[in-house]
């Protein structure tokens, strides 16, 4: 992504030879601590990247600009980005924020470990009813041990699997918030967490029985303390089904050496209902070259200014005018990514990514015990 950005950098530079702009990449691990850091001392860069976590507490706290009024002066309508993406950067009626990215739910599956099972990854679905679930006994199938079992055949050893069926794991948005919101549930009620319902506790412990009993997704203790043991279980070759988003495109592209696709996301009791996200780019309240910083936004905000994103592959780019050449780059190397355009179309009973002001607060607070929960026998 810092490649794309470089060469979009590289392209405004050259039609604004008096503006200089600096990329200053850092760590996901840092990120959210180094940001509001430097956002309290005014050191923060003039423009970041914000996600729905972090946006209202920063918003609340007038610690990022309102971007209507500029945005009118400056000749950008809204009607360049997704309705979608800019809900979710609105509070109180102000938008904070210009779409850069955004992601929906598919399911990544390995072709060859899919057609041997006899697996229909079009038509998966989940129930923690038991009622209609076809999802389950497909993962038991493509769930195989050392000796060749599978953790739907009699001898089945779950301490040796070879192959996993699933990626259930302590994954709050290719997973938890999926899950949930398939059953109906939503994340937030206001602005508090409001998961803690029967149609809630339904959803995960469905999924925690996919770890501890029925044994067809990796044991908590080797992906709770990493995040990309999963995708590095897909990538090589030791996975089958693994539901995840955009973001994940190049690396799996990069890492498998096996013949792999796109389906959709699994479906649930209320339908198939997965989150969408947007990543946007914010303007601090303390910019010190605000005219320069805006100059800038407009390029980030125009089609030519996020083309070397879409034509990239790196992602579904935010201005709706250059997602074609992101589809054209897919198409090219053979994936087709509809699954992604089809569930981010899906509009109502979709689950809400986090966005309350509280809410990052309350998942570091309650991540031990989703990690507490996944490890319990």
């Amino acid at each position: 992504m810092a490649k794309a950005y470089r060469t979009s950098i590289a392209q405004f530079e050259k039609a604004h030879p008096d503006i200089k702009v600096e990329l200053e990449v850092v760590p996901w691990a840092d990120y959210w601590t180094k940001l509001p850091t430097d956002l309290a001392a005014g050191t923060a860069p003039d423009l970041f990247w914000l996600n729905s976590s972090n946006f209202a507490l920063l918003a609340d706290r007038h610690q990022i600009q309102p971007l209507d009024s500029w945005m009118h002066s400056a000749h950008i309508s809204k009607n360049a980005f997704f309705q979608s993406q800019l809900n979710l950067y609105t509070r109180d009626g102000k938008l904070y924020g210009i779409p850069q990215l955004w992601d929906s739910i598919a399911l990544f599956y390995n072709k060859a470990m899919v057609k041997k099972a006899g697996v229909n990854v079009a038509k998966l679905t989940w129930n923690p009813s038991g009622k209609g679930d076809t999802f389950l006994p497909a993962a038991r199938k493509l769930t195989v041990d050392s000796a060749g079992k599978t953790a739907a055949q009699a001898g089945f050893d779950a301490k040796k699997v070879k192959t996993w069926g699933f990626n259930a794991s302590n994954d709050l948005q290719a997973i938890y918030l999926d899950f949930l919101g398939s059953n109906g549930v939503q994340l937030e009620k206001g602005d508090r967490l409001g998961f803690d319902t029967p149609a809630g506790v339904a959803a995960m412990k469905y999924v925690v029985d996919l770890l501890n009993r029925q044994h067809v997704a990796p044991p908590a203790s080797t992906t709770n303390g990493n995040g990309s043991k999963t995708l590095e279980l897909f990538v090589s070759g030791k996975m089958a089904l693994f539901q995840s988003g955009p973001y994940n495109l190049k690396s799996v592209q990069e890492g498998a050496k096996f013949s792999w696709g796109l389906a959709p996301m699994l479906k649930g009791p209320k339908g198939r209902l997965g989150v969408k996200h947007a990543v946007v780019t914010a303007l601090s309240a303390k910019s010190g070259n605000a005219k320069a910083a805006q100059t800038f936004l407009a390029w980030l905000a125009s089609t030519k200014g996020q083309m070397p994103i879409a034509s990239g592959g790196y992602g579904f780019p935010g201005a709706r005018g250059a997602n074609a050449a992101f589809t054209a780059y897919w198409k090219k190397q053979g994936v087709d990514v509809k699954p992604f355009i089809e569930q981010a179309a899906v509009t109502t009973g979709s689950p809400q990514p986090p966005r309350g002001p509280k809410v990052q607060a309350e998942m570091t607070a309650f991540d031990p015990v989703f990690q507490e929960i996944s490890s319990a026998a």
